[in-house]
This record gives C-alpha cells, sequence and structure tokens, in this order.
C-alpha cells in the first residue's frame, strides 16, 4: 500500500486516483499518523463482497485457505444422531475426557 502525506495527496490526487484503478490503494498520513485510506470504488456487488472479506482478512476474522479442501468434505454426506442422543451429554462427555 502506497502512502503519501495530505500534502503529496492534495497535489497529486490525479496521480493517485490512476494508481487506484489499477487496484493499489494508498494510506493517507498526518506526521506519520494514517488518517485516510484512499480505495477505487466497487462497481457492483463483486467488488463489495472482495472489500468485505479484505476487511474480515485484515481484522484476523477470517483466515485465507491454504489448500482446496478434500473431495469427500463436499461429498460424503453428515453423520446422522441417534434418536435418544444428546447433544448437551456428548459436550459434557467430551469435556470430561479433556477433548
Amino acid at each position: 500500500m502506497k502512502k503519501a502525506s495530505i500534502t503529496e495527496a492534495k497535489n497529486n490526487l490525479s496521480a493517485l486516483i490512476d494508481g487506484l484503478k489499477g487496484g493499489s490503494p494508498v494510506l493517507i498520513v498526518d506526521r506519520g499518523r494514517p488518517v485516510a485510506r484512499l480505495e477505487a470504488a466497487g462497481s457492483g456487488s463483486e467488488s463489495e463482497d472482495n472489500g468485505r472479506l479484505s476487511r474480515l482478512l485484515r481484522g484476523g476474522i477470517v483466515r485465507a485457505r491454504r489448500s482446496v479442501p478434500p473431495e469427500a468434505l463436499l461429498t460424503t454426506p453428515p453423520p446422522h444422531a441417534k434418536a435418544d442422543a444428546s447433544v448437551v451429554a456428548a459436550l459434557f462427555t467430551e469435556r470430561r475426557e479433556g477433548r
């Protein structure tokens, strides 16, 4: 991410906006402290979704996948619980066993 002081941003706004078209956001700083971020405006829901995802990634809320999930994960049906099974009892059992 490119950094620019307030004065540089004011004097070179056209050049900074041209750089945004290439997807490079600009961090505006005042005496070295970040005060604003200049980003390209989204042109549809896909851009908005990517922006949301980027914010979640930066915030540490989600992590990017490291590999493709195994095929079995998507094709194998989930297990079914027994009719008399209790989720709460299973949770307590796992806690007692240290899992």
